[in-house]
């Protein structure tokens, strides 16, 4: 799939000596070479002889002397690239607004308090503490309340939401029992003993109202977290591409001081999703089960075990399915597991028993043990599981908390898409992702069309990174395969192109047929990133567990199924359309939105969590930001 072409990538192609020609990039509008697509990278054929020399309309043909020394390095399209993550800028609350509010003695020092905040926090603090007759939320009678000690229990949980307790912990200040009797009016002075009771009390105050702004203030972190996560992802990586939500914070102190639960509503900020209460309630069942934990089976992660074969490691896969399985599937084979002798042989009943756990786990049932089969048997420890739930909760967050009644969900760690309709998952199929290399993006967007029969036309992406140099060696290499070349609009043979100049203005489609990378159909939701869904005619790949292979875009393994489910119609009717032969373009009339997501725990359409690889590393760069910002708000000594 096409990754993204940005400024620092044109000005690369630049300084690499390649001039421009007129025109703008022509429209990239899809994946990948076909002869890419099967099996992979394909080997580079053998150069052709040189062709005689042509017109050229893209200028003048090098000569072969020039050709063969290409001092010139190619030029590349970079795609996006994973950053540091800056957390959210804070500011100092402005207290001294807050003056016309302070009429009591308790509050005389809430000017005084001195909190960091970011922006957003700290507007609405000023906003509350500076209204007309505002009073404290937390402090009375020289002490905190009942509701401030409700509200730091609350914050203490932050866990049980996939928060971190740590970005809302505050020292609570110790009550001052000491008490100053009043002087009469007979006394000639003071007592000097009296003089540090009077300033002690009068620290206490400032501790207390210290307290008073910093409470208020994490309570409207925590609430703004509650609902829209800790982190920005869109500072994560470029392939993340989410609107931050707004939160209207100016409401939850308001809401706060006349609730008589504030604790309640605080955790009631929450995502009210079915998905959400899966994630929330799987955390809590493993935290309480996480000390319970029986170790792992080990099997070598590089281990490979064909039927017929023997391996020392035989006993250990027998023992690993034996902790792993389901009860439905030790019922199933209890014979084998009470009657295994401990061979190394791979036997016949063995080889059964593994593919029932490959089937179980969702894997090829071919009953080679890889990679993929011995990760689902070692399978991912409490703690790992754990930490996918807290990221999986916080990408929650930046999704709608209702996706629709009707939506179509990409999990890309999955390699699965699912249809909903009428509120519940209606089916569901395996999906070909972008390669780490070429990776799929993470964002929400509408469908609106299904292209039957479509051109495929090829990304700058590919054009550059991939054809260029095949092009430089051989001009025709295009012709021959059947692309339709233009430069600035204008049908071009490609043995006529200058692919020493600049690839600007110059566009390649493939055109409809039983090879063409989009296979019979695509379907449209436009976004920036050029991604889509698609038929593909490699449909081997479908077969594999690791189904990262694509440039970006997602092809599906029954894509008539889904068309036919977007356009309201049949699989009949869209192989019908298929069939007469023409590029034409029906339109989604229903609002369908199509969440291309990332999540490495996620429940099934039973409610069930399940887990996946972090295909990507994303997982690791959220916690990366979850560290940050965690630092960010920890009060440096």
């Amino acid at each position: 799939m096409q990754q993204r072409l940005n400024r620092t990538s044109i000005a690369l192609a630049l300084a690499s000596g390649i001039s421009l020609l007129a025109g703008g990039i022509a429209p990239a509008h899809a994946l990948t070479l076909l002869d890419l697509i099967r099996g992979g990278p394909a080997k580079r054929a053998p150069v052709a002889e040189e062709p005689a020399p042509a017109p050229n309309v893209a200028g003048r043909q090098p000569s072969s002397a020039v050709r063969d020394r290409d001092p010139e390095p190619l030029p590349k399209v970079s795609g996006p690239t994973y950053y540091t993550y800056k957390t959210d800028a804070v500011r100092a609350v402005k207290t001294d607004g807050f003056a016309a509010a302070t009429a009591t003695d308790e509050s005389r020092f809430l000017t005084e308090a001195k909190v960091m905040a970011a922006s957003d926090v700290a507007q609405a603090l000023e906003t509350y503490y500076g209204r007309s007759g505002a009073k404290t939320l937390w402090v009375a009678d020289g002490d905190i309340t009942e509701k401030a000690r409700a509200v730091l229990a609350t914050l203490e949980k932050a866990g049980d939401y996939g928060l971190d307790p740590a970005d809302y912990v505050l020292p609570v200040p110790e009550l001052v029992t000491a008490s100053i009797e009043p002087v009469s009016a007979t006394d000639e002075a003071v007592e000097a003993s009296d003089v540090p009771a009077v300033s002690g009390i009068e620290t206490h105050e400032r501790q207390l109202m210290q307290f008073e702004l910093a409470l208020s203030a994490k309570v409207l972190t925590f609430a703004q977290d509650m609902i829209r996560g800790r982190i920005d992802p869109n500072r994560i990586s470029g392939y993340h591409d989410l609107k931050r939500k707004d939160v209207n914070l100016s409401v939850v102190l308001p809401f706060v001081k006349n609730s008589t639960d504030a604790g309640a509503y605080l955790e009631s900020l929450a995502p009210q999703s079915a998905h959400f209460n899966a994630l929330k309630a799987e955390l809590a069942k493993l935290k309480a089960e996480a000390s319970k934990e029986s170790a792992a089976v080990a099997l070598p992660e590089n281990l490979i075990l064909k039927p017929g074969k023997s391996s020392p490691e035989m006993a250990n896969v027998v023992a690993a399915i034996e902790h792993r399985g389901s009860d439905a599937l030790k019922s199933k084979h209890s014979a084998i597991f009470a009657g295994y002798q401990q061979s190394t042989d791979y036997t016949p009943e063995l080889v059964d028993l593994v593919k029932s756990f490959q089937e179980e786990a969702g894997l090829k049932a071919d009953g080679v043990i890889g990679p993929a089969t011995v990760r689902a048997m070692t399978g991912h420890t409490a703690e790992d599981k754990i930490r996918k739930l807290v990221v999986a909760m916080e990408e929650a967050r930046w999704l709608p908390d209702n996706l629709g009644d009707r939506y179509v969900f990409i999990n890309q760690p999955a390699y699965t898409v699912n249809y909903h309709e009428h509120g519940a998952e209606q089916f569901s199929m395996r999906v070909v992702i972008g390669s780490k290399a070429n990776q799929t993006y993470f964002f929400q967007d509408e469908i609106q069309t299904v292209e039957f029969n479509p051109y495929w036309g090829v990304p700058q992406s590919i054009i550059v990174n991939e054809m260029l140099p095949r092009l430089r060696s051989d001009p025709s290499y295009l012709d021959r395969l059947g692309y339709e070349v233009a430069v600035n609009g204008r049908t071009v043979s490609s043995r006529n192109v200058n692919w020493y100049g600049s690839t600007r203005g110059i566009s390649v489609r493939q055109p409809p047929s039983s090879d063409n990378a989009l296979g019979d159909l695509k379907i449209l939701f436009p976004n920036a990133h050029a991604i889509y869904m698609h038929d593909t005619p490699s449909k081997s790949y479908f077969q594999r567990d690791m189904r990262a292979l694509s440039h970006g875009c997602v092809r599906l393994a029954e894509p008539r199924k889904m068309a036919a489910a977007v356009l309201g119609t049949t699989e009949a009717d869209v192989s019908a359309r298929i069939a007469a032969g023409k590029n034409v373009a029906a339109k989604v009339n229903a609002k369908i939105p199509v969440y291309v997501a990332y999540f490495t725990a996620w429940p099934n359409k039973d409610g069930v969590v399940e887990y996946f690889d972090d295909v990507y590393g994303r997982d690791a760069a959220v916690e990366k930001a979850f560290e940050a910002t965690t630092k960010a708000r920890t009060p440096q000594a």
